[in-house]
């Protein structure tokens, strides 16, 4: 056969691949029109148009803009915008390193300079998957199907975005060349914490221009977007350097690089060497994180805190970090604006009373960083939406982006009784005027002094924090139950070992953050219904249409009468229990004292008809703190915000809980008139005698809390005879949690509260939504 014979033919082999090729994608395309109907098939046209007009309407400018964001505080005041950077770091195709290129082309794509801008076998495995599936659960997309994506889609997992995403690629193949496709997909892709393109990355990991950057370095960061959280090197350094080494071998046996090259760059050391980064307000990172998870829910994303297995977690926490990264990146780029309902009166106070409670502590780590940090959290009872955040004190260093106040999980000590006890236990037939016993508990927490009063009322042993009493209801409740109210209310960091005994004293494997407790509280205020909290009113697009009503609907968790008894409990608490001293002064109040082991973590969270705040106190890497408690610097921070921003407000009571159980819907039928001023006169008469047993137990309580008092006083005479130093509260011999204080002057404690101290088991460190500078008892899954 001569030359010219042999070059026709593989001429026309090669046409009839392509032809096969186009057949076999129509075929695709056909059958899943087939499968979702004639009306599905039709709208497989309209993706078909779509794609033609954007890529038709396309220029190269497309690829290199990136639109400002803007959001305003609840008076429609601009607090910030969110501006990307593309065109400022942007790189022309020459300007991009030979191994950048190579690598993401080994690794994403290595047919990339051979197809029309799909891979037939991957879209026949996506295509099988949606027949069998009904949903998209694979992915298989070539470099342009990528930027298709990226640039023109939104990255919602479902059949029609990714017909889409084909038609798109095909018709992006036609208009540009491989070298500028290649060109725009480098410069926008996602490269975590904020940055976008290869040279953005650079600059923000290493400090360096990307031609300055070794080829170590170079696959280095093209391992981050293939998953942008997993391989977050801030985070996650060594699965980060995984990846590289996988890039390494890949484009060794793709005969882009020599074994020289290879052995050298496995051999070199990576050491990031970030810029001083601009610091971001407490406001803004929690604006953003609540806009990112607003744009999840938007795309059908549902949150869980709750899995019957570490698979099923795994699972949905990769899930949740690639949408988290995905929605963040739009929230930085589409332009929308973001409407909170944070005032920025309130939060200024916020900050104040936290900075001028905490300025005798002026140590700071090597970061410059205050080491005695707090967190505080308002939220509007009225709206159930926050007001106020602040994740730390202030100071002038550039680069403290931890938001404590819903980054970081803490041990919340006694607070976390009204929860998962005492407003439970109210729902089973208990009053605050039920009568409970205070006694040793064998392998169980002890009262501080050993101390112990006997018979008492439920209100009294909320006061006082007795925990052998919360440890016995819990008990008899259950931890099951008792845990459930807290996955009802969307506690984040719950684990499966958190249903013990421990737990009704705040014993947890990871703890809360004072948003949580916030909106727990806030629940019982509001008659037992639970809102999630957010500072999101709504977002809409540049031109106001709105795209996201940020509604949150209640859920009932308490039943109503349960929560007006607790926050007539709680009342009691800050009048003559741990709290005594915190209360407003023209306005009722109520809330609890909480104090962890060793004074490492204090909290105090309150209420009145109007706000609920919750502050905590402690160090990021928890340490004993002398003089800590629940009611000393929590409770004056709490004091003094909520007395700034009540002042002016007409002063409103809590609606009075009944003093009897309502009947249920099986029980009698609705009484007479008759009968119901008959039942009035008799819940009458019964609260009257309720009162006079209540007024003769808390004479009889008062007498030996006296008698206590006195005891207490003469054990620490004898204990501070012996002690070095008097100032020093003395260590808890029962390895337990420390009692609440009744004085928040910081006078010499005269009852302790004992509860679980678990911080030994709390990892430390994100959420996605994704930190980078968590220390001790952090959430490291939370863009800062």
């Amino acid at each position: 056969m001569s030359k010219k014979n042999k070059k026709k033919k593989k001429h026309k082999k090669f046409w009839v691949i392509v032809k096969l090729q186009f057949a076999i994608l129509f075929l695709i395309i056909a059958a899943i029109g087939l499968f979702y109907g004639i009306r599905n098939g039709s709208q497989i046209q309209v993706l078909r148009a779509n794609a033609i007009k954007n890529i038709s309407e396309s220029t190269k400018d497309t690829f290199r803009a990136s639109q400002t964001s803007v959001v305003y505080d609840a008076d429609g005041n601009l607090i910030s915008t969110l501006k990307g950077e593309k065109d400022l770091y942007y790189l022309e195709s020459d300007k991009i390193p030979y191994f950048v290129k190579a690598a993401f082309v080994s690794i994403e794509d290595k047919k990339f300079y051979r197809h029309n801008g799909i891979d037939i076998k991957a879209i026949i495995r996506a295509a099988k998957s949606i027949v069998q599936n009904r949903a998209v659960t694979q992915g298989g997309s070539t470099i342009t199907q990528q930027l298709s994506r990226n640039i023109f889609l939104s990255h919602e997992v479902s059949w029609e975005r990714k017909v889409a995403e084909i038609f798109t690629a095909l018709e992006m193949e036609k208009k540009y060349t491989k070298e500028e496709i290649l060109e725009f997909y480098i410069n926008n892709i996602y490269f975590s914490n904020g940055y976008y393109g290869i040279q953005a990355a650079s600059k923000g990991y290493f400090n360096k221009d990307v031609n300055e950057l070794t080829l170590s370095q170079m696959t280095f960061l093209c391992a981050i977007p293939n998953n942008p959280s997993l391989y977050d090197p801030v985070e996650h350094l060594k699965n980060t350097l995984k990846r590289r080494n996988r890039i390494l071998k890949e484009m060794l046996e793709d005969n882009l690089i020599s074994k020289d090259e290879y052995n050298q760059a496995l051999k070199e050391e990576i050491t990031l060497n970030r810029p001083e980064i601009t610091k971001q307000n407490y406001v803004e990172t929690y604006t953003y994180y609540c806009a990112t998870r607003a744009l999840m829910e938007e795309r059908g994303f549902q949150f869980k805190n709750v899995f019957s297995s570490t698979s099923e977690k795994d699972s949905y926490e990769e899930e949740y970090n690639e949408l988290y990264n995905e929605c963040q990146q739009t929230l930085f780029t589409a332009g929308y604006r973001i409407y909170t309902s944070i005032e920025m009166d309130k939060q200024k106070e916020l900050q104040t009373s936290v900075d001028e409670n905490l300025a005798e502590f002026t140590t700071v780590n090597e970061g410059g960083t205050f080491e005695l940090q707090s967190a505080a959290t308002c939220i509007d009872n009225n709206t159930g939406l926050v007001v106020a955040i602040v994740g730390g004190r202030s100071q002038d260093t550039n680069g403290y982006t931890l938001n404590r106040a819903y980054q970081s999980f803490r041990q919340p000590g006694s607070t976390i009784k009204p929860l998962v006890v005492y407003t439970p236990i109210l729902e089973r037939d208990y009053t605050p005027n039920s009568t409970v016993l205070d006694a040793p508990i064998e392998d169980g927490p002890s009262n501080s002094g050993g101390s112990y009063s006997g018979s008492i009322s439920l209100r009294r042993a909320v006061e006082k924090s007795k925990n052998t009493v919360a440890w016995r209801l819990f008990q008899e409740l259950t931890p099951e139950v008792g845990i459930s109210y807290l996955e009802k209310m969307n506690f984040s960091k719950l684990d499966e070992r958190d249903k013990n005994l421990a737990a009704s004293l705040g014993g947890f494997t990871n703890g809360v953050n004072t948003v949580e407790m916030a909106s727990g509280y806030t629940a019982i205020e509001n008659n037992g219904n639970f809102r999630a909290p957010t500072c999101i009113i709504k977002i809409t697009d540049a031109d106001g249409n709105i795209l996201i009503q940020g509604e949150s609907g209640e859920r009932n968790i308490y039943q109503e009468n349960a929560a007006r008894m607790m926050t007539d409990v709680l009342k009691s608490v800050i009048v003559s229990g741990t709290g005594k001293g915190l209360g407003l002064s023209n306005m009722p109040s109520a809330g609890k004292t909480g104090t962890t082991n060793d004074n490492k973590d204090g909290w105090f969270v309150g209420f009145t008809r109007y706000y609920t705040t919750s502050v905590w106190v402690g160090y990021d890497m928890p340490k004993e703190i002398p003089g800590l408690f629940g009611a000393t610097y929590p409770g004056a921070i709490w004091h003094q915000f909520m007395e700034k921003i009540h002042t002016g407000l007409e002063s409103l009571d809590f609606v009075p809980y009944a003093s009897y159980h309502a009947p249920t819907e099986n029980q009698a039928n609705v009484p007479s008139e008759q009968e119901q001023n008959t039942d009035t006169t008799k819940q009458e008469e019964v609260k009257e005698e309720e009162q006079e047993q209540e007024d003769k137990k808390d004479k009889q309580e008062e007498e030996d809390d006296k008698k206590e008092e006195e005891e207490d006083d003469k054990k620490e005479e004898e204990s501070n005879e012996k002690e070095e130093d008097p100032k020093t509260p003395k260590d808890d011999s029962t390895n337990q949690d420390n009692s609440d204080q009744e004085n928040p002057e910081n006078e010499t404690p005269k009852e302790e509260e004992t509860n679980q101290d678990n911080e030994e088991k709390t990892p430390t460190g994100q959420e996605n939504p994704p930190t980078n500078e968590e220390n001790g008892n952090t959430d490291t899954n939370v863009n800062q």
